[in-house]
């Protein structure tokens, strides 16, 4: 990408994970920490680093050239910094171009190849010294990051480790009962169902043996199959929590108290368990489809958007956080906190392919199909939620806290109240996508650029042709 390339992106998309601008006095700190980020950052492909072009003072464009003064020291600079301060030497693309009589110096850096990852400062070791790229920040690696990386190195997943306190008695017939019972249900004809209980768990990688020669369970076996006592034991916080809680603020009122129900079981129990308690107490709404006499009454957000929202939040929480996952019922929306912010980009949840933190969990959920197609399991849930009008889901990740946050809300988008409310804004003149992001800011209190980005694809209901002369909404 040229300097003029990139100084359009910048002004079209502002800075974000694959192009970082910075006022270039010399190749300092800041300008390092973007080269580890890039390098690191699993199937981004590298980035690009604009020296010389800054952000204005709030004017349009946004970004201006600036100019680098000596560029070719900073690039002589930047060149030997990458060889020594890091514990693997990086080769990056330096460049300089002249925008309007204004030297700007165009760094490419490469994404490292898996081996040599993680990229990180000599000086800081691990896990301080390294960074990933997350959205437009550069952020310092935690472990599961180092998990991530190790990962690609096909070292073992934590989920795959031994669990020191546990035995083979810990895993309950039962629940492997309930594992054939849903693999037969997705694929009668699986080889896996004519295996022996001890075949079936040296396979699914849920028992391995220990430094004795012994066979003993591992987390995922645990997790999986374990009976609730060795759940307790080995994992006491490792839990479901619901949580029912009056009006739309966590306890807005100290007097009240809210209600909490707490479930510890096998995986499949769980899931199926979690999932009752949240129909049981989810608003209804009916219906009475065409030839039937009998209305059905339904929850206010599809099945399978719940379904899949636990299942994600189980498959992928952190099961080193001694923290439960919990499911948070407001007057207006479910809320799932789960352990463990999330792998992948939040900019691009909902795109094909995965980065499952616990990829043993991951493999038998997505046999037995409780899972969705890898990488494919938000997008549903978003298409569900368009489908039934209702306000987009929101999510968001927190690497500060480790933890990932799911918004579903009852509310139906673009309803006679959202239209009415927009009125207050027709001198705006905003756009259709402009005026959509207004009702879920109004109903969430935020919007991410993932669902900015869906409201032109997922919830475009009115025709264009015209527009209301009432309101900011296309004819209404």
């Amino acid at each position: 990408m040229t300097a003029i390339e990139l100084l359009e992106n910048l002004n079209l998309l502002d800075e974000n994970e694959r192009i970082e601008a910075k006022r270039a006095l010399e190749a300092g700190k800041s300008v390092l920490e973007s080269i580890c980020a890039f390098a690191n950052e699993p199937g981004l492909g590298g980035g690009w680093i604009a020296l010389g072009i800054v952000r204005g003072n709030g004017s349009l464009p946004a970004y201006e050239v600036e100019g680098v003064v000596h560029p070719d020291k900073i690039s002589s600079d930047i060149a030997s910094q990458c060889r020594d301060s890091f514990n693997t030497p990086l080769r990056v693309d330096i460049s300089t171009e002249n925008i309007d009589g204004k030297n700007v110096v165009v760094v490419f850096v490469p994404e490292a190849q898996p081996p040599d990852k993680p990229i990180f400062f000599k000086s800081q070791g691990l896990p301080r010294g390294a960074y990933r790229r997350i959205g437009s920040t550069d952020q310092r690696c935690t472990d599961d990051d180092l998990a991530v990386f190790y990962q690609g190195r096909q070292q073992e997943s934590f989920d795959a480790g031994i669990v020191a306190d546990s035995a083979l008695d810990d895993l309950s017939p039962e629940a492997i009962a309930d594992y054939r019972k849903s693999l037969a249900e997705a694929n009668p004809d699986a080889e896996a169902l004519r295996w022996s209980d001890e075949e079936l768990f040296q396979a699914l990688g849920c028992i391995r043996r220990n430094p004795k020669g012994e066979w003993q369970p591992t987390v995922a076996g645990l997790i999986l199959f374990g009976k609730p006592t060795a759940l307790r034991r080995c994992f006491p916080m490792t839990r479901v929590d619901y949580i029912r809680v009056p009006g739309r603020e966590w306890v807005p009122d100290p007097e009240r108290r809210f209600d909490t129900v707490e479930l510890r079981d096998p995986l499949f129990r769980l899931i199926r368990g979690a999932q009752a308690a949240v129909l049981d107490d989810l608003p209804k709404s009916f219906g009475l489809d065409e030839g039937e006499l009998q209305r059905q009454d339904k929850p206010v957000i599809p099945l399978r958007v719940i379904r899949e929202a636990l299942v994600n939040a189980l498959m992928h929480r952190s099961y080193r956080s001694h923290s439960p996952v919990q499911i948070i019922r407001y007057a207006n929306r479910l809320e799932i906190r789960n352990p463990g912010f999330s792998l992948k980009s939040p900019e691009h949840l909902g795109e094909p392919g995965s980065q499952p933190r616990n990829p043993k969990i991951a493999a038998v959920l997505h046999e037995t199909r409780f899972a969705e197609t890898k990488g494919s399991g938000i997008r549903v849930m978003r298409e569900s939620m368009a489908q039934e009008g209702l306000t987009p889901l929101l999510f968001e990740s927190d690497r500060g806290a480790d933890q990932f946050v799911a918004r579903y809300f009852f509310h139906h988008f673009l309803g006679e109240d959202d239209i009415a409310w927009l009125t207050h804004f027709r001198d705006l003149h905003l756009s259709d996508e402009e005026a959509k992001a207004l009702i879920v800011v109004r109903e969430a209190g935020a919007i991410d650029n993932a669902t900015y980005r869906g409201t032109e694809q997922r919830w475009m209901r009115f025709p264009p042709a015209r527009r209301c002369a009432d309101c900011v909404m296309p004819a209404c």
